[in-house]
């Protein structure tokens, strides 16, 4: 173990006091005479892996000799201290890593793989060790993306996003493979698929090496305009699979309440977490060079970022530019692709994907959520940081985040025309435009900062990892 960096202490005054820390003390005694390899040793932290030569009948530290090795002396509860009798002058201990795996569905960057990235970066490497597995679903982009972030990663040939009992039966065996592999303390579930699948694997995982489970969902897919037949499967599926997981972790208070109303329950914790940005640490790019990387011209720009799936409700903002077709000033941007994206309108820009599309957020004057179904919009977080005044429907965490009239708009979802009467609001009146962007950038400030979600989030960790 590479990563575990061993010091030598003299005494044994305060060694009680580590107890409570996420270290283990390590004696000559915790070896067993077991040949050369790994030995595992457990410990309040989670069972771990040391390599050596545990051949030798003894074990020396400094010039002394100390005897032969008992691992079960150590840790055992009559004993306790047994040990510390024997190593008056010196013992070893070195900080124990937790190890954390995450599952995500796909590889194409959305709202779970942005979670990710946020998050990962700020652990502490010296107290966890991270290893992210990817579906084979999407594109290539966010794999890179960790790569670029040196965060290992690697891809689940058989998790794939839609339902598809060959591909999903193997997928499980997939990841428990991957778990017996990696032996981590917690699996980190994200998305509905991952989390289902996940979960299930651990059902058939060894006890003693099975992983505390958290899952974390961005939106309940049972939410998305699906036929009622899969939405009652989706609802199903969370209920049932609920009951493998230790800890539940929505983004928006409509979630949490829904959770409860249909008794989706985990063995732990059903908690809410906002999501967060540090904003001083965000780049944008100068209104003229994201407006050139555009290729546009105009005078206005009303723009989004997302996707074209269903539950991003961008053919309501495509009908809303239809609505303001008649004013030549204004032309309207989405930054995103997919399958159901239309072949061309008049007024409105397909930009297709963008890397780091938040960079070119300062092109618009205006930006709009119409989703149908959401979590909580990263993008709208970022259009405010950008300080670019938003219109959102009232979807996922949209009225967590905005009060409207104050710091943004808020419109009923699948209603193209409340979201061009607030185009022209905003068009027609300068001061509002500047008021909302201002507000916008201090409600991120001030309520939706990154260090509060990384600290819950490393307490949820803390608090479900194995023992």
């Amino acid at each position: 173990m590479g990563a575990n960096k061993f010091e030598q202490h003299s005494g044994t005054a305060g060694v009680r006091g580590l107890e409570h820390m996420n270290h283990v003390i390590l004696t000559a005694k915790t070896f067993e005479k077991t040949g050369d390899g790994e030995k595992p040793f457990s410990s309040k932290s989670g069972t771990h892996y040391i390599k050596g030569d545990f051949g030798k009948a003894a074990r020396k530290i400094g010039n002394r000799e100390l005897g032969t090795p008992n691992v079960g002396q150590i840790f055992s509860r009559q004993n306790k201290y047994a040990h510390l009798d024997k190593i008056q002058q010196n013992c070893y201990f070195f900080k124990v890593r937790k190890k954390i795996l995450f599952i995500i569905t796909q590889s194409e960057f959305g709202g779970a793989q942005r979670f990710l990235s946020t998050l990962i970066p700020q652990l502490d490497p010296e107290r966890y060790e991270v290893l992210v597995a990817t579906g084979s679903t999407g594109d290539e982009h966010f794999s890179e993306h960790l790569k670029n972030l040196t965060i290992a990663n690697t891809t689940l040939a058989h998790l794939v996003r839609n339902i598809n009992p060959w591909h999903d039966i193997r997928a499980v065996f997939e990841i428990r493979k991957l778990i017996k592999d990696f032996r981590p303390n917690t699996l980190f579930l994200l998305s509905t698929k991952a989390g289902f699948l996940g979960s299930l694997a651990t059902r058939y995982t060894l006890h003693a090496t099975r992983p505390r489970v958290i899952y974390r969902i961005g939106g309940w897919t049972f939410n998305d305009p699906w036929p009622w037949w899969k939405k009652a499967l989706y609802r199903t599926m969370e209920r049932w699979s609920a009951r493998w997981k230790d800890s539940i972790v929505v983004n928006n208070t409509h979630d949490l309440l829904q959770a409860r109303r249909l008794h989706i329950r985990p063995r732990k914790d059903l908690l809410l977490v906002h999501n967060g940005l540090d904003a001083y640490k965000m780049k944008f790019l100068s209104k003229e060079r994201a407006r050139e990387k555009l290729h546009i011209s105009s005078p206005l720009v009303v723009g989004t970022i997302a996707n074209f799936y269903p539950s991003k409700g961008l053919r309501y903002f495509i009908e809303a530019a239809k609505t303001l077709q008649y004013d030549p000033r204004i032309v309207f941007v989405i930054v995103g692709d997919g399958k159901e994206r239309p072949v061309g309108n008049q007024n409105v820009l397909f930009a297709g994907r963008i890397p780091e599309a938040s960079r070119i957020l300062p092109a618009f004057d205006i930006f709009v959520s119409p989703s149908v179904k959401e979590g909580f919009q990263w993008a709208v977080l970022e259009a405010m940081v950008a300080k670019v005044p938003v219109i959102a429907t009232r979807v996922g965490a949209a009225p967590e985040i905005i009060e409207d009239g104050k710091n943004g708009f808020l419109v009923e979802q699948r209603n193209p025309e409340q979201i061009a009467e607030s185009i022209k609001k905003l068009i027609e009146n300068d001061h509002l435009r500047q008021e909302f962007a201002i507000q916008g950038h201090q409600t991120v400030l001030f309520q939706f900062g990154l260090g509060t979600m990384v600290s819950l989030y490393v307490d949820i960790i803390d608090n479900t990892s194995s023992n």
